[in-house]
Formats: structure tokens, sequence, C-alpha cells
């Protein structure tokens, strides 16, 4: 089979609605076949957890860098974030990997293709093997989901890792594929239900950053994943007008959902708020991954006033309006506040 076809199957296979009776038959089966106790993920919400004082986050010179090419932290039990060392890829993306009673959800999978350059997923297996060792599940009849937020390589690249894994989904790279995939039928609008077998993500479209990109929310945690769209450092707007919708959607969100962290795909600004430059590979001061609430509506507010092109610092992050080619703040040639 070759590789379109391939794509376009798995993403058929996963086109139907992932709530109600689209998903009935296929949870059906894979409660049969997975073994263990089942987890509660819907009581004593939201489930909570920690994040580190601090990310691996390269090295003065990548040649002398001695940490793994991947941190894995377990936010709590039962959800774990994986973050690219920026001695690897200066991209250094970060990616939930959520656990439910029938499948398991790996969101964006960092900038890596081959296994022969860092296994990403030997790393996925030990985490899922780990958490079923604990659970009494058997990681062989667990289905591996495996998803990205949006089309750019930093997120997409190390899918072909997972091409022969057994259990196994996987996004195609078109918008055509990846909306199929979580059978969305009017996109960016409707919101979907995943349900990973009593844990249950909800996702909706995210344009703006690229046209093709999602939100994630996890019922069980209560954290809003915001991808590329949203996060502390350069948001990078291609398209204005869809990206500012996108926020509303977002800010409709928490209005009406409790939400206990906000969470990007990067981290590129220190603790100070200070920029570090594009193609950095090593960040000893950054800021936290995790955002509030506050800080996304604070960043809203902010855009309500974005008329033209330009930078502007919203005291979380930047909003890079249609200044994609410019590669570092200091010396873009637009005005920023």
């Amino acid at each position: 089979m070759d590789r379109r076809t391939f794509l376009s199957y798995n993403a058929f296979a996963a086109a139907v609605p992932l709530s109600g009776a689209g998903l009935a038959a296929v949870s059906d089966a894979a409660a049969a076949a997975v073994s263990g106790p089942p987890i509660d993920f819907k009581s004593n919400l939201p489930a909570t957890g920690s994040f580190p004082d601090k990310w691996i986050c390269g090295s003065p010179s990548a040649m002398d860098n001695t940490d793994p090419p991947v941190q894995v932290h377990w936010y709590n039990q039962h959800t774990a974030i994986l973050r690219q060392n920026k001695a690897y890829s200066y991209e250094a993306p970060f990616a939930p990997l959520y656990f439910g009673n029938e499948r398991i959800l790996l969101l964006d999978e960092g900038f890596c293709q081959w296994r022969n350059d860092w296994d990403l997923r030997a790393v996925v297996d030990k985490c899922i093997a780990d958490w079923c060792a604990r659970n009494g599940k058997d990681p062989a009849r667990m289905e591996l989901l495996v998803a990205f937020s949006h089309l750019h390589a930093d997120h997409y690249a190390a899918t072909n890792q997972f091409a022969d894994r057994p259990n196994t989904r996987y996004m195609g790279i078109s918008q055509e594929e990846m909306i199929g995939f979580w059978g969305m039928t009017n996109f960016p609008e409707e919101r979907v239900t995943l349900d990973l077998g009593g844990r249950d993500i909800l996702i909706w479209g995210s344009p703006g950053h690229v046209m093709s990109e999602f939100a994630f929310y996890d019922t069980y945690t209560q954290i809003l994943f915001t991808g590329d769209m949203f996060y502390r450092g350069r948001c990078y707007i291609s398209f204005w007008q869809p990206w500012f919708d996108s926020m509303k959607r977002l800010i409709d969100f928490v209005d009406t959902h409790p939400v206990t962290h906000v969470m990007g795909c990067h981290v590129e600004i220190s603790k100070d708020n200070v920029d570090y430059a594009y193609g950095m590979n090593y960040q000893p001061d950054e800021a936290p991954v995790q955002m509030t609430v506050q800080q996304l509506r604070e960043a809203f507010e902010m855009a309500k006033t974005i008329t033209e092109p330009g930078i502007y610092f919203t005291g979380t992050v930047f909003l890079c309006n249609q200044t994609r080619g410019t590669t570092t703040i200091d010396r873009n040639p637009y005005r920023y506040s």
C-alpha cells in the first residue's frame, strides 16, 4: 500500500463522530479486549497535577549536550507531557499523552523523522507500558491515536515512526484528512468529543496561525491545549481574522467551562518576558509552558485594539500579526508596542 493510500485509509477509518453511536462499535470491541479495572475519570474533577520547575531546555553547546532527546514528565498518574530537548531541535515542542480506559491520545510528535535519530516511538511505548503495568492493562490491546495540533513539520514529522505500530491510527497530513480524523463536518465551529474510554477530550477548529489547527480540552485535568495559536513566545498569526475568531471561541469556551491551565506547544520567552532569538538551542531561564485564563483574556483584549500588521506584547506573549518572515523581535521591520 503506498503512503497516500495508507494515510487516506487511516483518516477514513477514524472519520466517524467520536461520540455517541459512531464510537459505540469501536468502544465495545476495545472494552472487551482491554483488561484491568476501569479508572474513574469523571469524579473529583479537576484531576490535580504539576508541572516541573524546569524543563530540559537545551545546552550552551549542542555538541556538549548530555540530556536525553525528550523529557517525560508525568503531570499526574494518567497524564504525561513530553518535551523535545532544544539541543535536538530549537522548536522543542511539547506533546501531551492522555490515557483512557480504552485508548491513548498522543498529541503532537516533535521534530524528528527517523527512529535512528532519536526514537520517540520507544519513549511513547515505554510510557504506555509503565502506565499499563500500574493499572493492570494490556499494552498490546490499548489503541493509540497519533494526532497533531496543526500542519507544521515540528508537530507531525515523527508520525512516520508509528506507521507500522500495531493497534494504532494516525492523522494524515492534509486539512481534509485532519478534519476527517475527528469526524468533523463543520470546521472550525463544530466541537466534537473524543472518548478515550471514560475520559473525554473536546476538540474544535482554531485556525489563524495556519488554517488547519485545532484546540483541545481534557475534561479530566481541565487543561486547555491551544497549540501554536497561543503560547509563551512568538505567536505567528498568518491570518488575522480567522485567528481573532479562534480567540473569541476560546474566550467563549473559558466563559462556560472550568480551565486549570492554558498550555501551548512552545516556550520562546524568558521568565522576565525577554524574547529568545529565533533558532536558539538553549533557553536557561525560560518561562513556564502553563498559562492562566486571565492571561488569555488579556491577550484577547489587546487583540481587539490591533488594526494593522506588527508585533504586540500582551505581557505574556508576542502577537506577531502577519510578520511570519521576521525572525527576531528586535530586528523586525514593523513597529511594535
